[in-house]
């Protein structure tokens, strides 16, 4: 073994070189990446951007105004094969540098000033240190057995030259294997890659410390008490992590967000990113999307000058005025566009406009060349001209919902739902639309998922997801799905600034493409488009809220507890171990026997599983046997 140089600090002018690794799924380059980099600029010498996957020419242009040079690579091996194709990149030219910093973009920043941090580790005798590390654990959380080791987060890295230029450092990424996923990216470098070269002699510290903090991975569990601590960079995993982990652990996202924002970081960089990467449901529970809004009557002069739009498709022009009592509660007057299947239900509902509505205010009632598709192609079609106009900042999509297949007590309760948690009263529409002047990148508000009377929770999706999975494709939608249910506007209503819509609205839809009264189900165009709306803002960069009253939470609240404290009884652990459990055994059916045994085998023996699957399989002689003999056994 060679001789290891001594630990020295850093004197004088260091000349750095800063790796920045950037993925994205289409190529786009956000906000916070500029962002990040020009707070490093000072500090750099070199900043050299690497790209995973595809980058396109308005990013290449954004990226070259903050960084010195650009590499384009393919998606393999994650952040450390392109460190590792970096580091090939540069060769000899890599001597040139006293230090050099392996990140990416997993994290937001600066939050903080970074001149403290690189003042402080200069003058530490070091080799080469992070800015945070994770405690030793037993056992390996992702192998279940043995130890994961004491590690440096390798979202930073900072080496001294005395390491770079060495042996050891060479060897190391001579004989890294192969990393084909996430877990080979864990544990064959990111957990080893510390020990590896502490175990040979050289020296490591972290900025921050975990022993400093009362959790073993305060990046994740203690985000916001590192900003206040002076951390410069937000890591972006207590912001999509799986909620029902974080939420064992008591991490608040909204708590991390708004430490950041009191600290001057621009927030709204960072949830558009968010909405982009994140799938919306995951995102509104970790960053805490639900605003309960009072119902306090504000001066109408302290409310924003939005231009406002209500487009509420009615087919029961019995409940116009209802509809109309509602709109009327926004607080600045809004201009409505109305529309209805038929001449008849069109001069009713303009008998009821002329009554109510004011001379000065545009109203519009349309007659439309067909129902199918309901409020949905009303919406799309019907009124596309009014959304993409830019005559408006906000637009109301309400219908007049009354859904009498499901009975008196639920379809009442839906339809308050949706028009109570929408416009609730005069001071509760002020303070919904401040929402939106108070926060540019919101994109959609609109009610919680419904729940009461209504078998959603576990389900929402329905049958709806493979086809949304198609659309948006074509849509040129890449949000990621959520897994059990979307995020969607249950009951089609929302209030939405029109640009956040223009992916949906831009489309060339047709009426015929709905289909009739017998395609208005799951799986058919209009209830596909229910589930959109957030996934077409996020795309955007738009985030979603969730907006309800103090009255709907005290009902929605107790029932949400009471179902899930009766759901979790017969189950050990926290509720993400819960959900552990009972998703690895697998869909539960009629509770048969043969069910049961089905759930026994997967929770137990899946490899058995696995094989009788390999063995049943028509594509191999076992299964074309098996088919053959079951065939016989039918005649």
């Amino acid at each position: 073994m060679n001789a290891r140089p001594p630990a020295m600090s850093l004197t004088g002018k260091v000349r750095r070189l800063l790796v920045y690794v950037v993925f994205d799924r289409v190529g786009h380059i956000d906000d916070f990446i500029p962002y990040s980099l020009g707070g490093l600029r000072e500090h750099a010498d070199t900043i050299l951007v690497v790209v995973n996957g595809d980058l396109t020419e308005a990013g290449r242009a954004r990226l070259e105004q903050v960084c010195d040079e650009i590499i384009v690579r393919e998606n393999v091996g994650f952040d450390i094969g392109a460190h590792r194709d970096a580091l090939g990149y540069l060769g000899e030219r890599i001597a040139d540098y006293d230090e050099i910093v392996l990140t990416n973009d997993t994290w937001f920043g600066p939050v903080r000033p970074w001149a403290p941090v690189f003042d402080r580790m200069d003058a530490r005798p070091i080799h080469f240190w992070g800015l945070t590390d994770h405690e030793a654990q037993r056992p390996n959380p992702f192998t279940g057995t043995g130890v994961m080791p004491y590690h440096l987060q390798s979202y930073w890295i900072a080496i001294r030259r005395e390491l770079f230029l060495s042996d050891d450092w060479k060897g190391y990424w001579e004989n890294l294997p192969p990393l084909r996923s996430y877990r080979d990216a864990v544990l064959r470098h990111e957990i080893a890659f510390t020990e590896h070269f502490t175990n040979r002699g050289w020296v490591a510290e972290a900025v921050f410390p975990w022993s400093a903090y009362d959790t073993e991975n305060p990046s994740l569990f203690e985000a916001d008490v590192l900003i206040d601590d002076g951390s410069p960079a937000l890591k972006r995993r207590p912001l999509f992590h799986w909620p029902p982990f974080l939420d064992a652990h008591a991490v608040i996202g909204k708590w991390t967000l708004e430490r950041a924002a009191a600290h001057g970081y621009p927030v709204d960089m960072a949830m558009a990113n968010l909405a982009r990467t994140v799938p919306p449901k995951v995102l509104n529970a970790d960053a805490g999307l639900l605003s309960v809004v009072p119902d306090t009557a504000e001066p109408v002069d302290e409310v924003p000058a939005l231009r406002v739009v209500v487009v509420a498709h009615i087919f029961y022009d019995e409940m116009t005025d209802e509809i109309l009592d509602r709109a009327d509660n926004l607080p600045t007057g809004y201009d409505l566009i109305v529309t209805t299947p038929d001449p008849d239900r069109a001069a009713r509902i303009r008998a009821t406009l002329a009554r109510r509505r004011p001379d000065d205010r545009r109203s519009e009632v349309r007659v439309l060349t067909s129902n199918d598709g309901r409020d949905q192609s009303a919406f799309l079609i019907g009124c596309r001209d009014v959304i993409m106009s830019g005559e408006y900042d906000i637009v109301v999509k309400l219908h007049s919902k009354k859904t009498p297949q499901d009975g008196y007590n639920v379809g009442r309760h839906f339809k308050d739902q949706q028009f109570g948690n929408l416009l609730a009263s005069r001071g509760y529409a002020a303070n919904v639309l401040a929402l939106f002047q108070g926060e540019p990148g919101l994109g959609l508000v609109y009610p919680p998922m419904i729940h009461l009377g209504y078998p959603t929770l576990g389900r929402a999706w329905w049958s709806n997801k493979a086809g949304f999975a198609l659309l948006a494709s074509e849509l040129g939608i890449s949000v990621p799905l959520d897994d059990v249910s979307p995020l969607a506007p249950y009951g089609s209503m929302f209030i939405a600034r029109p640009e956040a819509l223009r992916l949906l609205v831009d489309h060339p839809w047709r009426y015929e493409q709905f289909g009739g009264a017998e395609a208005y189900r799951d799986g058919g165009l209009a209830h596909i488009l229910e589930r959109m709306p957030s996934y077409a803002a996020g795309e955007l960069g738009y985030h979603t809220r969730t907006i309800c009253t103090f009255d709907y939470m005290s009902l929605s609240h107790t029932a949400l507890e009471f179902k899930l404290d009766e759901m979790s009884f017969t189950i050990p652990g926290q509720p993400f171990e819960k959900i552990d459990f009972v998703r690895g055994a697998g869909w539960v059916g009629t509770g048969s026997g043969r069910d049961i045994l089905r759930m026994y085998m997967r929770k137990n023996h899946m490899r058995a599983v696995h094989r009788a699957r390999r063995i049943m399989d028509p594509a191999r002689w076992p299964g074309r046997w098996i088919a053959r003999v079951r065939r016989r056994g039918n005649q």
